[in-house]
């Protein structure tokens, strides 16, 4: 904490109470005093001394400084966080580690720094009555392969996007379901449907009691964590062969960059209409937006721009990312 001579005279405050709170703040911030004690030594009122502490941080008589250990620093991105928060409107920014390499495949190993970050964020998040939804994906399956258990609860777990696909792809539905269970204590509602499937069958499908209650649960849901897919061959759906060349030709020239949950948007995050979006068994963009507590998972450069568009679009409330996206991020006009 500090003083200047220029701050007081300029101040228009009487010298007596520029004394009087600066002796209140000295007693607060120096010597560790609680307010009911600064009240007794001043001989105030403890309201006052409150009030007395407050009015030396807005005259300038006090400084505050938060500094980061040297050793840890490059494990710490508080900077890069709260830019995140101010740029976007996020309620809590997370930064962790560095990317996953360009190229890498979509594993839940290289996506273990942000997922023990999510799952830590996730865990200060939870709240027991929550029902919390999420997307299959490497990055959810590390976020449960994180989770400590005992750390947090919750009264359901619900998928919402469909996996089943014709190609052998692991899509790690049935460990986040287990894993939940176990670690959360949670109830767990599968969503027994292909991710895809013409429109006649969805309508089908959405007359199922089972499935047509798990979306309902999906779109209730109090809390949604989710990764999310670049519009292009790099992306798990593309991978797991939910989606050809052919359809990501015509998604990209409808301006596709991105998705979650199979549902694409454009690079203002607005929903892009196509057959494919009335093909998806999965929780609307509009749910996604509008759930309270909702964490987007996010890393490698492959991803930079869906990230920019899901953020811009209002997707996300919370982000977990790499350093290297916060970054580009925070360089975007």
């Amino acid at each position: 904490m500090s003083t200047s001579t220029e701050t007081v005279a300029g101040s228009g405050a009487a010298p007596e109470d520029l004394r009087l709170a600066l002796r209140a703040a000295t007693l607060y911030y120096l010597d560790g005093l609680t307010q009911a004690q600064i009240a007794g030594r001043l001989g105030v009122s403890r309201p006052t001394a409150g009030r007395l502490i407050a009015r030396a941080k807005a005259r300038g008589l006090v400084r505050i400084e938060v500094v980061v250990p040297p050793d840890i620093r490059d494990n710490l991105h508080a900077e890069e966080e709260h830019e995140l928060e101010q740029r976007f409107g996020l309620v809590e920014a997370v930064v962790a580690g560095h990317g996953v390499d360009v190229g890498a495949p979509g594993r839940p190993g290289a996506y273990a720094s942000v997922g023990r970050a999510a799952a830590a964020l996730l865990t200060r998040r939870l709240a027991p009555t929550d029902v919390m939804g999420f997307t299959w994906g490497p990055e959810t399956v590390a976020v449960a392969n994180a989770l400590t258990p005992g750390a947090a609860s919750c009264r359901a777990v619900v998928q919402l996007d469909g996996a089943m696909s014709t190609a052998a792809y692991q899509t790690g539905t049935e460990f986040i379901l287990g894993r939940c269970a176990d670690v959360l204590r949670a109830e767990t509602i599968r969503l027994p449907a292909p991710l895809y499937a013409d429109p006649s069958t969805v309508a089908s499908m959405r007359s199922d009691s089972v499935i047509s209650r798990t979306l309902e649960a999906g779109r209730r849901a109090d809390l949604m964590i989710f990764g999310i897919g670049a519009a292009s061959t790099a992306g798990t759906l593309f991978e797991g062969s939910y989606i050809d060349v052919r359809m990501l030709d015509e998604l990209v020239s409808r301006g596709a960059v991105g998705e979650i949950g199979g549902r694409f948007f454009d690079a203002d995050g607005e929903p892009v209409d196509t057959e494919l979006q009335q093909r998806a068994v999965s929780v609307p963009l509009e749910d996604i937006k509008a759930c309270a507590k909702t964490i987007l998972i996010s890393s490698g450069a492959a991803k930079h721009q869906a990230t920019l568009a899901a953020l811009r679009g209002k997707l996300a409330r919370l982000l977990v990312c790499d350093i290297d996206c916060a970054r580009w991020l925070l360089a975007q006009q």
